[in-house]
């Protein structure tokens, strides 16, 4: 039975149907990268937290303290380390979160209103509660430290899906299906509170610029400019732009991820009659004196075509999701996780408004909203449990939910300047995305896998004995 199943999962995933073919099967490719990414993203956080408590601490922060300039004629730049880091690599990384999130509006789950309603209402209820829990331990405090509500509303996907991984088929593609499309939801609200809430001293000229930049993008892509060359130095202009405006320049990467066509130039039926006409033409008589000729300018056409068959969202995904996940995410940790614990009163930090807030609106906030609100939504029919779920994998789901690493540590930068503060903060992640992700795991380890349920199924109806005797 299990060698009869498995065989027609593969059968499924590998067919030509349109939902296996262009939505699950990128999904997977999606989740094993994160998964993996998962792992480098954990040893880069070790890293980073060995190296700040290593020694006196000074080398961590002078390394990342470091200057970096750059002029061009009047264009000048001078950022630290930090800074270019937080800045510009993780304009890449929102980039493919962008692309990500126009995948998932275009042909995944959030495609259709009524399917996206469920995951869209759940990351709604993860956001809103979170948020209110951290402002109900902080508000006696007050001052800077109320600016942090923001940080316990962001799920991590890769550390999310790379504990899912651990669980194997005990948890359903459907299942993983609801917590990827929370999670990119989730993404969005936090994309949409950093722009709001997270911007200071706007400068509306380089801001008209970069909106200007932006639009000649689209026209650039709507007219069929295909160099990506083009797009390239458009895109570096654009950041630049958006850079001076006083609007996070990472955010022009999001804006980019969206304006990228989710659409290939030819359609399945004109790559294949075209790549048939081209392969028609070779001649396979070798002496023809340009028979070599000939097929290399055969070949670089049926290259071209069968690139273009592919559309510029997927080509750039498949291109630049392991870069983010392997490189710029842990880049990111390594810079931004340096919490020193050496002469710091760690029990004092971490009873901390601030790192009591964080932790409980990841662990409580997550768990509970975004169950309530899954409750609420079905209640209410607006959507329906994923198939072999039950209550108890949407509130593990949602405990899960509750590992808020890198978006959380990126908001905690944002939102804070008293480095005493950043570092509660940070601790409060840290504890939070702990705690989340082992009673997440414990919680999901109960459900059974496919053969333990029909096991289960068989024993309930009396079936076992007779399957046993034939």
């Amino acid at each position: 039975m299990a060698d009869e199943r498995e065989r027609f999962h593969q059968t499924w995933l590998h067919s030509d149907r349109a939902v296996p073919s262009r939505f699950v099967r990128p999904l997977l490719q999606f989740t094993h990268i994160e998964a993996a990414g998962g792992i480098v993203l954990l040893a880069a956080t070790i890293a980073a937290l060995v190296w700040a408590n290593a020694g006196s601490g000074e080398s961590y922060q002078e390394f990342w303290d470091t200057h970096v300039s750059f002029s061009i004629g009047s264009f000048h730049i001078d950022e630290s380390l930090k800074h270019i880091v937080n800045d510009a690599l993780m304009a890449i990384f929102f980039f493919v979160v962008g692309l990500e999130i126009k995948r998932e509006l275009v042909v995944g789950e959030l495609r259709d209103p009524k399917r996206a309603a469920l995951p869209a209402i759940a990351a709604l209820g993860g956001m809103i509660l979170p948020a209110l829990i951290y402002v109900a331990f902080v508000s006696g405090t007050g001052g800077e430290a109320m600016q942090g509500w923001g940080i316990p509303m962001a799920t991590d996907i890769a550390f999310s899906v790379g504990v899912l991984s651990l669980l194997g088929s005990r948890i359903s593609v459907g299942a993983k299906l609801f917590l990827l499309a929370l999670a990119i939801a989730d993404d969005i609200g936090a994309i949409a509170v950093i722009a709001v809430f997270y911007t200071t001293d706007l400068a509306f000229g380089w801001l008209l610029a970069s909106l200007g930049a932006l639009v000649a993008i689209a026209f650039a892509s709507r007219v069929g400019i295909r160099s990506m060359g083009f797009y390239v130095v458009a895109g570096i202009v654009t950041w630049f732009f958006v850079f001076e405006s006083g609007v996070h320049a990472t955010l022009a990467g999001v804006a980019l991820g969206f304006l990228t066509p989710a659409h290939a130039m030819y359609s399945d039926t004109e790559y294949y009659r075209k790549s048939k006409w081209i392969l028609s033409r070779y001649d396979m008589d070798a002496a023809s004196p340009r028979a070599r000729e000939r097929v290399d300018h055969d070949a670089l056409d049926l290259s071209n075509i069968a690139r273009e068959s592919v559309s510029p969202l997927d080509r750039l995904e498949l291109a630049l999701h392991p870069w983010s996940s392997f490189v710029i995410v842990p880049i990111f940790a390594l810079a931004n996780a340096g919490v020193r614990f050496v002469d710091v009163d760690l029990l004092d930090a971490a009873a901390s408004n601030v790192a009591l807030g964080v932790a409980a609106g990841l662990v409580v906030g997550k768990s509970v909203g975004i169950t309530l609100a899954t409750f609420l939504a079905i209640r209410f029919g607006i959507g329906k449990l994923p198939p072999r779920s039950s209550w108890r994998e949407v509130f593990g789901l949602a405990t899960l939910a509750g590992i808020g690493f890198t978006v959380s540590l990126f908001i905690t930068e944002l939102a804070f300047a008293d480095p005493q503060i950043v570092d509660r903060a940070k601790i409060g992640i840290f504890i939070g995305s702990t705690i989340a992700g082992v009673a997440g795991y414990l919680i999901l380890r109960r459900s059974k896998t496919p053969d333990e349920e029909l096991a289960a199924g068989r024993e309930q109806l009396g079936l076992s004995e007779v399957s046993a005797e034939r």
